[in-house]
């Protein structure tokens, strides 16, 4: 019982040292064992623990709990095989939400988003009230772009629990993908009474006033975000991306490049920051950045538009026409695989980029660097290529790096402007503080101690 208490007060080494004496006294007690191994885990010695739950195991081999126990110490030492064998077990002889959940958890570590979401919905049959599981389940489909059954998992975690703020974000953040900004905003203020320091929540209101066109508010919604979760490259991303809407280039560089240090194979990202750098008349470092995000992005034809209109405007048709005829695979890739409704800004350019190729003709956006109206419409296609939609267009601009559902951890993906809103794209800010899928994702930085507990199941 004091080492009861101990534990409860925070002094794990004493409880520790407390049920180790009870362990001697009584070796043959399976229960002693299991708080013993519980106690080396919330002080982080996985494997001890994991040894002491083995021995466990050979006095009790029926214990749901030892086998829970196992798996979720597996997990935090990167053995998700033997993790994902212990929580089956755990679920074979005793079904529990917790089993479910950090078995859902592991898939999406290992990247296995149908997987996790198999886990999850036969967690939802299993407890179908519970509505961690249905928020969870909700932005697992808002991620794969499954608006309609995200819609109803969201629906129904509120109908049992009106104020879960998690679900009252990503229903927001539908709203918000599909233009309705002032819904989204409504939805938000809600959320801002349970959670006003949230990092995503200002995000996603910052990317509101976006789509709205009001630009200064948006800066400092971000700004906000960006104080509240400083190394979140999405929010980084989103500042970058507003800065260059407002033609603000050399702080849409600083928050550009600040993205790339914590997302470095995001071909969107360097995109961006060619951009930014073609405005500052930096043309040798534009054509770099240009080059890493043709290596890095493999799907997106903006790349090698915005890349072809560079280079042409410096003269070097040859490179222009590679570029070009690059981006014309990407799309034809992208028609053959779905049907994709391409954005009139990209579709303008890439026929004036062709006519200009093909016939060497000096259109009106070739004019020389040095004039800023100019320079502006040349690259036009490339701003806007962070999005899906044209950078100043009201429309879903806030998608782009307003949350959709990610798991961040959750996660929609950002629209570019000037092309089809539909290839695969970075996922934008996560819907919530901590979304349990963008846990599993990325965990949050927090104390060992509170992170463990949560995930082990009640002794």
């Amino acid at each position: 019982m004091q080492a009861l208490i101990y534990r409860l007060e925070g002094n794990i080494q004493e409880s520790l040292e407390l049920f180790q004496s009870c362990a001697v006294l009584n070796p043959q007690n399976a229960d002693n064992l299991k708080q013993v191994a519980r106690s080396l885990f919330l002080l982080g010695k996985h494997k001890a623990a994991v040894e002491v739950y083995n021995e466990a195991a050979k006095l009790n081999q029926k214990d749901w709990e030892i086998c829970h126990n196992l798996g979720v110490c597996y997990m935090y030492l990167k053995h998700f095989n033997k993790a994902k064998d212990q929580l089956h077990s755990a679920l074979q002889l005793n079904r529990h939400d917790l089993t479910y959940i950090m078995l859902g958890k592991i898939h999406l570590l290992e990247g296995e988003l149908e997987k996790a979401i198999d886990i999850y919905k036969k967690a939802v049959e299993f407890s179908p009230e519970n509505t961690e599981l249905l928020t969870t389940l909700g932005l697992l489909y808002l991620q794969l772009g499954i608006y309609q059954k995200a819609f109803e998992h969201l629906g129904n975690a509120l109908t049992f629990d009106p104020s879960n703020y998690k679900a009252i974000l990503a229903a927001g953040s539908m709203m918000q993908t599909h233009g309705d900004f002032d819904v989204a905003l409504t939805k938000y203020r809600v959320v801002a009474y349970s959670v006003p320091e949230s990092p995503p929540l200002w995000n996603n209101i910052g990317m509101c006033f976006f789509g709205k066109k009001k630009y200064v508010a948006a800066i400092s919604c971000l700004k906000r975000a960006n104080y509240l979760a400083p190394f979140d490259w999405k929010i980084l991303y989103n500042l970058g991306l507003v800065h260059l809407t407002m033609q603000q280039y050399a702080s849409a560089f600083h928050f550009l490049s600040a993205a790339i240090n914590f997302q470095p194979k995001m071909g969107e990202l360097y995109m961006l920051l060619a951009i930014a750098l073609t405005n500052l008349e930096d043309v040798e470092n534009a054509s770099r950045a240009y080059a890493e995000a043709v290596a890095l992005d493999q799907s997106n034809p903006l790349v090698n538009l915005n890349y072809a209109v560079l280079l042409y405007n410096q003269g070097e048709k040859k490179k222009a026409l590679a570029q070009y005829q690059e981006m014309e695979k990407k799309v034809t890739l992208l028609k053959g695989s779905s049907s994709l409704d391409f954005d009139p800004e990209m579709v303008e350019m890439a026929q004036k980029m062709g006519a200009a190729l093909q016939v060497g003709e000096a259109l009106v956006w070739t004019k020389p660097v040095k004039d800023p109206k100019a320079r502006h419409r040349t690259t036009s296609a490339n701003r806007s290529s962070s999005l899906q939609q044209p950078l100043g267009s009201s429309q879903a601009l806030g998608q782009a790096m307003s949350s959709a559902a990610g798991f961040g951890e959750t996660t929609q993906l950002p629209a570019g402007a000037g092309g089809p809103s539909q290839f695969a794209k970075p996922p934008s800010l996560p819907l919530e503080p901590e979304a349990d899928p963008a846990e599993a994702i990325r965990p949050e930085v927090q104390e060992q101690r509170e992170t463990q507990k949560s995930s082990l199941a009640p002794e």
